[in-house]
């Protein structure tokens, strides 16, 4: 379902260029849960962010169903970001003073559904992540794993084959981040839509219930196991 080969991304010019994607080759399959960890600044969210569609990247290719991008600004893949690519993030981004189906159903009609339409399918959203009891609630009546899960039903809404998760867990307890994972999975074995959740995480025991682990190091992504990409953050310092 996503596929992304050789693909490069430099920040600055001349002797200050950054290295920093040296061609990252990765694949998801539908209903896959892959956590990508690496040392501070090993590029996980620049990655993120050009799978996402929100920065270009210099050479290679991401395809995600049948779309082919990668070198596209963010202008040239509305669509990528409309109708193939979830996003959750650290923060909640919730508007404070809209219930839960309203922050849901305003993310949809601003890609263009009608009014009607999107109060329907931000409904089904909400139920499908437990919160069809909580729809009127304003975010402050809300816990931080319930915001977070207002939050993966905006991302889920518009039926997106792909989410990208960066530090999803980041600002909940212990017990929220094990419910956000927990939905996470079910998200993924849904069997009439699964899902394919891409996750930065510098959190190990939410990488290792991951079904895969990616290594970011050197510009490259490989296989790895929670011990060796543990030890390489400790080594590097804290997560980006």
């Amino acid at each position: 379902m996503l596929e992304v080969t050789n693909l490069t991304k430099a920040f600055g010019s001349g002797s200050n260029k950054l290295h920093v994607l040296k061609g990252v080759d990765m694949t998801i399959k539908p209903g896959e849960m892959v956590a990508l960890m690496g040392p501070s600044g090993s590029g996980k969210s620049t990655l993120l962010n050009i799978i996402g569609g929100l920065l270009a990247g210099d050479e290679g290719s991401i395809t995600l169903n049948e779309r082919t991008y990668g070198k596209k600004g963010p202008a040239g893949v509305v669509d990528v970001r409309r109708d193939l690519v979830g996003w959750i993030f650290q923060d909640f981004h919730l508007l404070d003073n809209l219930s839960a189906v309203d922050n849901v159903a305003m993310a949809l009609e601003l890609s263009g559904v009608a009014s009607k339409e999107a109060e329907l399918m931000a409904t089904t959203a909400l139920e499908k992540v437990g919160l069809g009891d909580r729809m009127q609630f304003i975010p402050d009546q809300l816990s931080g794993g319930q915001q977070q899960r207002v939050a993966i039903a905006r991302a889920i809404a518009g039926n997106r084959p792909v989410l990208l998760a960066d530090e999803p867990t980041g600002n909940l307890d212990i017990a929220s981040g094990k419910e956000v994972l927990q939905l996470f999975k079910d998200l993924c074995h849904d069997p009439v839509n699964p899902i394919a959740i891409l996750m930065v995480t510098h959190d190990p025991d939410l990488a290792s219930n991951a079904d895969r682990m990616l290594l970011l190091r050197d510009g490259r992504t490989e296989a790895s196991d929670i011990r060796s990409a543990w030890g390489l953050d400790v080594d590097g310092g804290e997560e980006e």
